[in-house]
Parts: structure tokens; C-alpha cells; sequence
């Protein structure tokens, strides 16, 4: 992934980049109900982590003495720029994570920490200085109680939205959209475009303009635009 893509895509909305998706037939790449816990804006390929349901015999607290335990190893794998995309089935009674793995997030250069489920130590997570981090919620309660992690970046749903490693997910204030890799550089563009325009639009509306001929804009409002535009 090319840092010039990274880059525009951390400076366009989840809801221009969703309108962008949509134009090009993907309709369900919103990952509704994460919100944002840090203020930082997100963009990475996403290097995914699965949850099945935990059960008693397995998950018990001794296993983590396991430094390859799967939760430990994604942390301790995931590429430098890539987001932790974690799939908890949408379940939230227990953490999917704590305080101490996103610092060591942070610490290896992720460029954000996504769940469908939840996150414990929420107060000290939203301290951190370069960590973008997205969840549903917050829980006490280790993940050992309700998920049990078993695959590494392998194609995933979060918050029911398919989630292939690779793809790129970009956060801002309101949530987090799923890029898919191969779409991600023309989306770019024309989301950044798409906010040019639209800039340009919210002038001419609060300048007293009518929807009509300006949202969307006919052919003498795009015109005005180009002129502005080479200034």
C-alpha cells in the first residue's frame, strides 16, 4: 500500500469514502456501532484476529503463560502500519483486549486497534498518544470468559462486515469503513475530489444558493467550481 493512498484516505470521511464504495456496487462496509476511543485518525491494511466462543476445560487463565497464546502472537505480529482488526462475533460481555497489549500496539508502530466487541482499561487506552483505537464498548472482564482466539490473518466478520487482510480500514469520529485492498488508490482519489467538490458546495449553500442546481451540482455550479479551483 502506497503511502500517498494511506494518507489521502486518512484525510477523507468514513462518509465520503462510504458514498465512493457505494458508487462501485459495495453496500456493506460500515462497521456500525464502533466508535472511536482515541481521537487520532486511522488508515492501515488490516491484519486480522478470529474469536470462536470460549469453553471452560480450554480457556482458563494459565494459558497465558503461553507466549504464542494467538491473542499475544497477533499483537507481537501484526506488520508496523497495519490496524488489528479483531472479530468477536459482536460479543461484548468480556474484553477482546486490554491496556497492555494496545500499548504494545502502539509501542510496534500499529496504526490502530479495531473490535466488534469490547475493551477493558478503556480510561488508560484513551491516553494514548499514536494508538487509533475503535471498539463497541467497554468491559472488566478478560477475553478468557467469552472468546477463545484461534486464526491469524485470515479473511474475518467485524461488526458484520467482511474483513480480508490487506483491506484497508480508515477511522475517523464517526467509525470505521472497510476498504477492499484492490479498490483502495481510486478511492482515494476520488474521495478526495469528492470533498473538494462538496467543500465548495457548503460555500455556495451558506452563501444562500438553492439545492437546486447546487446539491448536486448542475453544470454552471461545476463550472464555478473549476474556476475557483485554478484559481
Amino acid at each position: 500500500m502506497d503511502a500517498r493512498t494511506i494518507e489521502l484516505l486518512k484525510q477523507v470521511s468514513t462518509a465520503t469514502i462510504s458514498t465512493q464504495l457505494l458508487s462501485r456496487g459495495l453496500r456493506n462496509t460500515f462497521l456500525h456501532g464502533i466508535k472511536p476511543l482515541t481521537g487520532h485518525r486511522m488508515a492501515g491494511p488490516a491484519f486480522t484476529l478470529r474469536y470462536i466462543p470460549a469453553r471452560e476445560d480450554i480457556d482458563v487463565l494459565a494459558v497465558y503463560q503461553d507466549y504464542d497464546h494467538p491473542q499475544r502472537k497477533a499483537v507481537e505480529t501484526v506488520p508496523p502500519g497495519h490496524v488489528l482488526v479483531m472479530d468477536c462475533r459482536g460479543q461484548g460481555r468480556a474484553a477482546s483486549a486490554g491496556g497492555i497489549l494496545a500499548t504494545r500496539l502502539q509501542v510496534r508502530g500499529a496504526a490502530g486497534l479495531v473490535t466488534d466487541g469490547t475493551l477493558r482499561d478503556t480510561p488508560e487506552i484513551a491516553k494514548l498518544a499514536a494508538l487509533p483505537v475503535y471498539a463497541a464498548g467497554a468491559s472488566p472482564l478478560t477475553n478468557l470468559a467469552q472468546h477463545h482466539a484461534v486464526d491469524l490473518d485470515v479473511p474475518i466478520g467485524c461488526a458484520e462486515v467482511a474483513v480480508y487482510p490487506g483491506d484497508v480500514m480508515v477511522g475517523d469520529a464517526e467509525g470505521v469503513v472497510c476498504v477492499p485492498r484492490h479498490l483502495a488508490q481510486e478511492v482515494a482519489e476520488a474521495a478526495s475530489e469528492q470533498e473538494r467538490l462538496e467543500a465548495f458546495i457548503q460555500q455556495e449553500i451558506a452563501a444562500g444558493k438553492p439545492l437546486r442546481g447546487t446539491y448536486p451540482p448542475d453544470e454552471a455550479t461545476r463550472e464555478r467550481y473549476r474556476l475557483q479551483a485554478d484559481g
